[in-house]
């Protein structure tokens, strides 16, 4: 797995939040869902393009690791919780 930096800003397909990148940022930190459009990190590969939903979110260690599946295939990925997402979305989960 070989990680691309992309620096994108988008407009979440799920609430309509405007999401500033970072180079890092993969999902809404308002509502905590993504679009699945990589089959590595940053590669924009992945065909499939359907909607990420935020399933489980758990601690390792010192990070909060938030779960998502794909609706439409049901690909399965764990992103890390960055400090700017919903944390009562993600401890609702």
């Amino acid at each position: 797995m070989t990680f691309q930096k992309r620096i994108e800003d988008f407009i979440c397909e799920h609430c309509g939040a405007h999401v500033k990148g970072d180079g890092y940022t993969n999902h809404c930190p308002k509502c905590l869902w993504s679009k699945h459009v990589d089959v590595d990190p940053g590669d924009r590969a992945a065909e499939c393009g359907g909607m990420m939903e935020p399933i489980s979110c758990v601690r390792e260690g010192d990070n909060w690791m938030l779960s998502q599946k794909c609706i439409v295939c049901g690909h399965t990925r764990r992103n890390t919780l960055h400090a700017d997402d919903n944390f009562d979305a993600a401890t609702k989960l």
